[in-house]
């Protein structure tokens, strides 16, 4: 059948998910009528390397023309061939989570063959403890396909990489020149591979138009690879890319020589300008309705941005489509044994957007003037749901990672509720700010509701420096929040940053020391640092002096422009702290190490902290102060409890009470309170219940508990009784 669009994402994303650009639009053009197929070409890609046909191929053609030089460690992979060649289906069918059993001979650790990436293997006891087969095996098997990967770089390919090829191409390339060059080189092995897969898919898809994502430097040399390859065998298709690298990196683009391989370049949100392409293609529009398009005119590059024309809310772009991807056909790594870290590359998660844009658009670091962070657009929590069940009945999978800049804390716990009404049984996390929203009865909330894990910005731990990225929280305040989390069971990741303009060493030394303590109280399960980049739409980048840094040069390159290489001449040398803050959160996320003193991470002299030893136990001891709001939600998650009225004595007096028995999943409780408030009591569970679609705030209880005639509300609400039912579910919100 032939269809119209194309939708690609060319290698390699990941290997355990698709990335969701595509599915995004073919759910859009489906609302259109357009009819679209989408192929994740960096699976297919993999899948027909690590195959035991594939792998032959390739000892084969090393064989054929062997390098001048081989490293010892590669020589060892080529002499256990026959060892790879030989396991590698039954290995790929273990990762795609078909053949689960075969982790007891991989965790036996004689069934693979072993090169050098198994040299730096953690304790796997330490690790994974004695159970965990499943995780050992995935870890191993991992290793095992990095070890082939290492024999792809140094014989076949020097660009291939897992979730990357040929990234250092694209990296900064304000110039084409590099990549303009390599794609005029003849083709690599992987380029063949590549392109064998794309022309069977345009064989079987005909399509009029080819939309290629770029969403990372990674993708950008086969997506180019692939345009070319078009253009020589399907001249009359046209070539649309957009994505993630284009909308940062391409929004000044200038030389012609891009469209020799491709023919539009669209920014920000696809759906409208890709409509207005498709039209025009079809010659229902003219160019000058183009949006936000970049071609060839007259062998320049011009812009077209037909600004009357609206992009679509997200109540219109209606829902991902998976179909047409091999989705049962993903690879799940375990490339690093620390448990956050595997959820990127570990099982399948259908990826979902909350929100449209950052609901906070402050952070001095990120690129806030661009539309796809500064427009701010919630979805509804009942659509959202609604979105959910679609996918789930349509890939089978029930894990959702929401995809946010920052997920709105109001709106995950409208989420959090309208999953467990309809008692939908999913696994979420997302990306979130570490705000004081985030209360101990909100984090139980998104626990109940599926939520295992939520990563956001803590950047720099260092009050000045949060007050320089306007990032409107303070180290005290994420620290209590990592808390709610940990204890309602949820895992937290920091992201953490150092080389911020002015930043000094005494600050990263202090920054180090804050996350030392957040491991050593147990609030922080893992964290990853990252060193400043200065990018062009940045509230940095367009006003460096106001951050008393200098670009190194004014020159706007032809292509890609986002990296400003810069000066900052009263900050420290950040580049030399970067291996020592890297090896200590190792180290730290193990549960190792945590009482060196800091010195011993690196090997130059850096200043003592002047942090407290104990500061973030005090963090944690000052609970946020303030009462609970009378506009809270009440909620009550747990099973209505069965209620008698008893009668007790006690020294020849007897009198009645109402006794209520709760039952949850893991225990049994009970509460006595006097009969009229029993009656009460009773009542307003069944009201607040978190089936009922109507909340209830505390004021209306109050209203509620004195219109029945009694008394003193904050005394019964705030005893014992009440406060055990804090255990059995009812939450504040």
């Amino acid at each position: 059948m032939s269809h119209s669009v194309f939708l690609i994402t060319p290698p390699f994303t990941q290997l355990n998910t698709p990335y969701p650009a595509t599915a995004y639009l073919k759910g859009f053009l489906n609302t259109k009528g357009i009819s679209a197929f989408q192929a994740d070409l960096g699976i297919e890609v993999t899948l027909a390397l690590f195959s035991k046909q594939g792998l032959q191929q390739l000892f084969d053609s090393i064989t054929a023309e062997p390098p001048a030089e081989l490293s010892e460690n590669v020589a060892r992979i080529i002499a256990l061939q026959d060892d790879y060649v030989n396991t590698i289906d039954a290995v790929i069918l273990f990762l795609q989570g078909r053949n689960p059993t075969l982790a007891h001979q991989i965790s036996k650790r004689d069934f693979l063959p072993e090169a050098s990436r198994f040299a730096q293997l953690d304790d796997l006891h330490w690790a994974f403890g004695s159970m965990g087969t499943q995780d050992r095996a995935k870890h191993l098997a991992t290793m095992y396909l990095e070890d082939l990967s290492d024999l792809i770089m140094e014989c076949v390919d020097p660009h291939f990489g897992f979730s990357r090829y040929a990234e250092r191409l694209s990296r900064s390339a304000n110039s084409f020149d590099e990549l303009y060059d390599a794609l005029h080189e003849g083709y690599t092995y992987i380029d063949h591979i590549l392109t064998d897969l794309l022309a069977a898919r345009m064989e079987s898809v005909q399509p009029s138009m080819v939309a290629i994502s770029v969403p990372f430097p990674g993708n950008l040399y086969a997506a180019f690879r692939c345009g070319q390859w078009i253009k020589e065998h399907y001249p009359q298709v046209k070539i649309a890319m957009g994505g993630g690298f284009p909308n940062t990196e391409l929004r000044s683009l200038s030389d012609p020589r891009v469209f020799e391989f491709i023919d539009f370049i669209t920014l920000d949100d696809g759906e409208a300008p890709m409509e207005n392409l498709f039209q025009y293609l079809n010659g229902q529009k003219s160019m000058e309705e183009l949006k936000r398009t970049f071609l060839l005119q007259e062998g320049k590059v011009s812009y077209i941005n037909n600004a009357s024309c609206h992009d679509y809310k997200q109540s219109q772009v209606g829902t991902p489509d998976y179909s047409d991807l091999l989705l049962d056909q993903y690879i799940s790594a375990i490339e690093v044994v620390n448990p956050m870290h595997s959820l990127w590359s570990d099982g399948r998660w259908n990826k979902l957007t909350m929100a449209h844009g950052c609901y906070w658009g402050k952070c001095t670091f990120c690129d806030i003037s661009l539309d796809y962070i500064r427009v701010y657009e919630p979805i509804a929590a009942s659509m959202l749901c609604d979105r959910m069940e679609t996918i789930i009945a349509q890939t089978g999978q029930n894990g959702f990672h929401f995809v946010d800049e920052a997920a709105p804390p109001a709106l995950m716990r409208a989420l959090a509720l309208e999953i467990i009404r309809r008692k939908l049984t999913v696994t979420w996390w997302t990306n979130i700010r570490f705000e004081k929203s985030f209360t101990r009865d909100l984090c139980l909330l998104l626990k109940a509701s599926g939520c295992i894990a939520v990563s956001g910005g803590l950047e720099v731990a260092s009050d000045r420096l949060l007050g320089l990225i306007q990032k409107g929280i303070t180290v005290a305040q994420v620290a209590r929040v990592n808390r709610h989390f940990t204890e309602a069971g949820i895992m937290v990741h920091a992201y953490l940053m150092y080389g911020f303009p002015t930043q000094t060493a005494q600050e990263t030394i202090d920054a180090l020391e804050m996350v030392r303590q957040m491991f050593a109280a147990g609030i922080l399960q893992s964290a990853f640092w990252h060193q400043f980049t200065m990018t062009a739409h940045s509230p940095v980048g367009l006003d460096p002096a106001k951050f008393q840094v200098q670009k190194e040069t004014e020159v706007i390159g032809t292509f890609a422009n986002n990296d400003i290489q810069h000066v900052d001449p009263t900050g420290a040398d950040h580049e030399s702290f970067s291996f020592g803050l890297k090896k200590s959160l190792l180290n730290f996320m193990h549960g190792t190490c945590l009482d060196y003193p800091l010195q011993k991470w690196f090997e130059f002299k850096v200043p003592k902290t002047s942090v407290a030893p104990d500061f973030i136990t005090q963090a944690l001891m000052e609970e946020e102060a303030g009462t609970i709001k009378p506009t809270s939600k009440v909620v009550f998650l747990g099973k209505q409890p069965s209620m008698e009225v008893i009668t007790k004595s006690k020294k020849g007096s007897t009198w009645e009470v109402a006794s209520f028995t709760f039952q949850n999943k893991k225990e049994k409780m009970n509460i006595s309170v006097p009969p009229p408030q029993g009656e009460w009591l009773a009542g307003v569970l069944a009201q607040v219940a978190v089936a009922n679609p109507k909340t209830y705030t505390l004021q209306e209880l109050k209203d509620s508990y004195e219109a029945a005639g009694l008394e003193d509300f904050e005394l019964f609400w705030d005893n014992k009784p009440v406060n055990t039912l804090y255990r059995s579910g009812l939450l504040k919100l």
